[in-house]
């Protein structure tokens, strides 16, 4: 038995972070009505309210990717640190 504890990773980390703000940005802007509830700027004749929620399903697309992305590089980086295989 070795007298020296185990050093663990911090669970919360920046990456982390960015992680969860990715995937928390797009349920904020869906969930604050008041913010887009209007027809005016209207694009290429669709109002605002309809086009503003169709261009966070590309942006929820975008941040969702990110996330995953970063997770992997998160996960492999700390499978790295603890000598163990990484997928």
């Amino acid at each position: 038995m070795s007298d020296t504890p185990e050093v663990r990773p911090p669970t919360v980390t920046p990456v982390r972070v960015v992680i969860a703000l990715c995937l928390i940005a797009p349920f904020v802007a869906m969930l604050w009505v008041g913010s887009y509830a209007k027809t005016d700027p209207a694009f290429i004749g669709i109002p605002f309210f309809y086009w503003y929620q169709m261009a966070w399903v590309l942006i929820s697309t975008a941040l969702t990717m990110t996330a995953y992305q970063l997770w992997q590089r998160d996960q492999r980086g700390r499978s790295s640190k603890k000598g163990g295989a990484s997928k």
